[in-house]
């Protein structure tokens, strides 16, 4: 089976396409890729060409979620048109949102990894503004154009529907991570993974906590705030950018994974810390709940106060610690690529089905009408 399948470079979107088309690798499917926002770079090269089913087609336009985005969009739009017309896809598989109303003439697969709305919603403490209007209708339309519409989690799916409206065709289906991050002897260290700057990643409250913890904390990701200066706290060493050999290391000897977040519609690093035995602390959100269960300390992501606690707690008793690290590894083990594949696999053959049975014949939207509509809908 063919599918064309779009992502973006700077997120977990990537790590994510890159997972699933690999657990598809030994079922025939290929792949070509459209990439959108900032070209992959070379260690994103380097991963891909690791995997034999794929063709890359990078598209230089921006993301939905950016600034003023829509000439952008529609002219990502015609591109990837014309893809489909050379490449015949029987499904395709979008990793945004807005494209699903193009006029395709095979079913169309939308993954909601996270949008605007909803990080508003949860970071903010409030719905996003009139600001975010043309956003809503484009995004609210690609959802009710798309044949199906797949989620990561029961609460990403719940935060569509309240922001969007409800959903017909829907599944949820969980994420998966490699067998690359394995335990290695644990050392005395606190480990987390993500930009300082992130409100919805709140590593910044881990920072705050640091000084009254008992362990360093590392923090692998970039060592400047959002105004580009060097970031210092007391307790903290920052890593930097780490490739996926360094983070492996990194995860494998870390006694505990700390990410108080506010937004978190899956978590993929998380999972990468509980394959590597960490013990997890983490925001008290409804995703994370789903994903975890008790396999997790939580503690509310605006509370600096709770965080050193459930920190200090489990740094001070190794049998705690010890025995939520095992929970969560027994629990990482139900994501796995395999798994990952067979869902997709299964949602892929359910739109073929439904394809065999449906006429896909619409006519094709012209760059300047696409650029209409967005006007009518601004």
């Amino acid at each position: 089976m063919n599918i064309l399948m779009t992502a973006d470079t700077v997120g977990g979107v990537w790590q994510y396409a890159m997972e699933l088309m690999t657990s598809l690798e030994v079922k025939g499917y290929s792949f070509s890729l459209a990439t959108m926002g900032p070209p992959p770079d070379d260690s994103q090269l380097e991963q891909l060409n690791r995997i034999s089913n794929v063709t890359l087609h990078v598209g230089d336009f921006k993301l939905e979620w950016m600034a003023s985005p829509w000439l952008d969009v529609a002219k990502a739009g015609d591109w990837l048109m014309n893809l489909a017309i050379e490449v015949k896809p029987d499904v395709v598989h979008l990793n945004g949102y807005t494209h699903a109303s193009l006029a395709w003439n095979c079913p169309v697969l939308v993954v909601g990894h996270s949008c605007v709305l909803s990080w508003w919603r949860a970071v903010k403490g409030c719905p996003a503004g009139d600001m975010f209007e043309q956003y809503r209708i484009a995004v609210a339309r690609g959802l009710a154009s798309a044949d199906m519409v797949v989620a990561p989690s029961k609460a990403m799916l719940d935060q569509l529907q309240l922001c969007y409206g409800p959903l017909m065709r829907t599944r949820v289906i969980y994420n998966a991570r490699c067998k690359s991050f394995k335990p290695a002897p644990k050392e005395e260290f606190i480990f987390s993974a993500g930009r300082i700057w992130d409100e919805a990643k709140n590593i910044k409250a881990l920072c705050e906590a640091a000084p009254d913890l008992d362990w360093p904390v590392y923090i692998a990701g970039p060592d400047v705030n959002e105004q580009g200066q060097a970031c210092e706290h007391e307790n903290v060493k920052y890593l930097g950018n780490l490739d996926q050999d360094a983070l492996v290391g990194w995860m494998s000897r870390a006694a505990v994974y700390a990410l108080p977040a506010y937004y978190e519609p899956f978590g993929l690093t998380v999972l990468e810390a509980a394959m590597s035995g960490c013990a997890l602390v983490l925001g008290d959100i409804q995703s994370l709940r789903e994903i975890w269960g008790d396999a997790a300390a939580y503690v509310p992501p605006g509370d600096v106060r709770e965080l050193v606690f459930a920190l200090r707690y489990l740094q001070r008793d190794p049998s705690v610690r010890r025995s939520l690290a095992a929970r969560a590894y027994r629990r990482a083990l139900s994501y796995r690529p395999d798994r990952l594949g067979r869902e997709y696999d299964r949602a892929y053959r359910d739109l073929a089905k439904k394809a065999d049975a449906t006429r896909f014949v619409l006519p094709v939207q012209t760059h300047d009408q696409r650029l209409d509509e967005h006007r009518r809908s601004a």
